[in-house]
C-alpha cells in the first residue's frame, strides 16, 4: 500500500508551502489524481486520517478532481480514452501507444489560514 507514503508526501508540500508564507493551517486542498497513475482512491481515503493528523492538513477539506485516460496510438495515430494503462487502441489494437493524460498526481491548489 503505496498511498500512505503519496498521503504523507503530500502532507509535506502542503507544509512546505505554508511554511512560505508563514501560515498555520490549511482550509482546502485540492489534488489531481489520474486514472492511470496507479493511485487506489479508496485506499488514499482510508490512510488519509492518519497521515494529515496533527499537521496542517488535520481540518482541511480534500477535494479530488480525477483526470480520465487519453492515450495517442503509435501505429496509427489515433487519440483515444483509456481506462487501464493496458488498453490498446480501438482502431487498430495496437498496443503501442503514448499516455496523453491520467497519470497525474498533483497538488492542484492549496487554500491557506493565515493567523
Amino acid at each position: 500500500m503505496h498511498e500512505l507514503s503519496i498521503a504523507m508526501s503530500i502532507v509535506k508540500i502542503a507544509e512546505d508551502e505554508t511554511a512560505k508564507v508563514k501560515a498555520d493551517k490549511v482550509s482546502k486542498i485540492e489534488l489531481e489524481i489520474g486514472v492511470l497513475s496507479g493511485i487506489e482512491l479508496d485506499s488514499l481515503n482510508f490512510v488519509w486520517e492518519m497521515a494529515v493528523k496533527d499537521s496542517v492538513l488535520e481540518n482541511a477539506e480534500k477535494k479530488i478532481i480525477i483526470i480520465h485516460g487519453k492515450g495517442k496510438c503509435v501505429d496509427c495515430d489515433t487519440e483515444f480514452e483509456m481506462e487501464n494503462i493496458y488498453d490498446c487502441c480501438p482502431k487498430c489494437n495496437s498496443n503501442f501507444k503514448g499516455i496523453l493524460q491520467g497519470k497525474e498526481l498533483k497538488v492542484k491548489s492549496l487554500e491557506i489560514i493565515q493567523n
